[in-house]
């Protein structure tokens, strides 16, 4: 269990502990301040800036828009508690989180081909530019939550029973 410790005085395997330990607290954090980060603009979408919200309804989508911003904000509120949760909710928050964000991508693409101005995003490069933050969305929920590792278990699983 314990290594011999190497020539500078280190030890190898406390070391890696730290590490791990380290980049444990680093996740939480991410985690949490994603959480609060999908919490406030829950929030918005039921307040203040419920229009700007309603601007980035893709003009396709045959609902009514207030319904559509309202549900949306009700959904971010639920994803960013879940996302403050522990065990084995978390990977699975992380997920949901992550499928979320990719449902309401059209909504960002409807808005920079449309032109629409929302959230100060007022040029067609500004909201060019959002369209990449969407997929690092992605990543956050799904590295911060640990949710890759609940994908490969559960594809493991559906290919040990395929076969």
């Amino acid at each position: 269990m314990w290594q011999v410790a190497s020539r500078d005085g280190r030890n190898k395997a406390f070391n890696e502990w730290v590490c791990l330990a380290m980049m444990k607290v680093i996740r939480t954090l991410a985690r949490v301040l994603l959480g609060g980060a999908l919490m406030m603009a829950g929030v918005g979408h039921l307040t203040d800036a419920r229009q700007e919200f309603q601007a980035q309804v893709p003009v396709w989508l045959p609902l009514d828009l207030d319904f559509v911003v309202v549900a949306s904000g009700i959904v971010e509120i639920l994803l960013g508690l879940s996302l403050l949760t522990v065990g084995w909710v978390v990977p699975w928050a992380g997920l949901v989180t992550a499928l979320f964000f990719i449902a309401i991508f059209p909504g960002n693409i409807n808005q920079y081909v449309e032109g629409i101005d929302a959230f100060g995003l007022d040029t067609d490069q500004a909201r060019f530019i959002r369209l990449f933050f969407q997929p690092l969305l992605v990543l956050w929920a799904l590295w911060s939550c640990e949710s890759l590792k609940l994908i490969r278990r559960l594809t493991s699983r559906q290919k040990s029973e395929t076969y």
